[in-house]
């Protein structure tokens, strides 16, 4: 199903019923992600970096989900939840809103969900006195959906270079 009209995709206030089916599709989202920071950093970096990144990333998602500190939203397609967005307020400086974490059910990808929630999420921090928005995302082919979606909705982007070494085998 393609969204044509980003205001006709449901979004709502996270509900914490929706926490198993986002941390499920949540992981289904990412597995090519850490598939290609793997290939990108080679196992001895990313298993010393992430040993099992289903747990670590169930974590985060549960950790954003249910934070005080963390706005979260979610899109819904037939009542069920496909799509989450969490946002910080006055983050990193004062007036800054943060897209802290986001993802989409595979099986609803490229479907504007995600433009969507990012579009929401910008209206929430303008609604909020934000004066500025910012997002981060990897740079390696993995996140290039991601890249696409915020320079989409008119994001700018600043390259970063984060460099890894491994040290020691141990």
């Amino acid at each position: 199903m393609q969204w044509h009209d980003h205001s006709v995709i449901p979004i709502r206030p996270f509900d914490h019923g929706d926490l198993s089916a986002i941390v499920a599709f949540s992981l289904r989202a990412w597995a090519p992600i850490f598939e290609s920071l793997r290939a990108v950093l080679g196992d001895p970096i990313f298993l010393r970096l992430h040993p099992d990144w289903k747990v670590g990333q169930a974590d985060a998602v549960t950790s954003a989900c249910t934070s005080e500190h963390l706005e979260v939203y979610v899109a819904t397609v037939d009542a069920r939840a496909v799509g989450f967005v969490a946002i910080a307020l006055d983050a990193y400086h004062e007036r800054m809103g943060a897209i802290e974490i986001l993802a989409v059910d595979p099986d609803h990808q490229r479907t504007g969900i995600g433009r969507a929630l990012t579009e929401y999420a910008l209206s929430v921090m303008t609604g909020k006195g934000m004066t500025i928005a910012v997002v981060e995302t990897g740079g390696d082919p993995g996140h290039a959906p991601a890249r696409s979606t915020y320079e989409a909705a008119g994001f700018t982007l600043l390259p970063i270079a984060r460099y890894f070494h491994l040290l020691s085998a141990t």
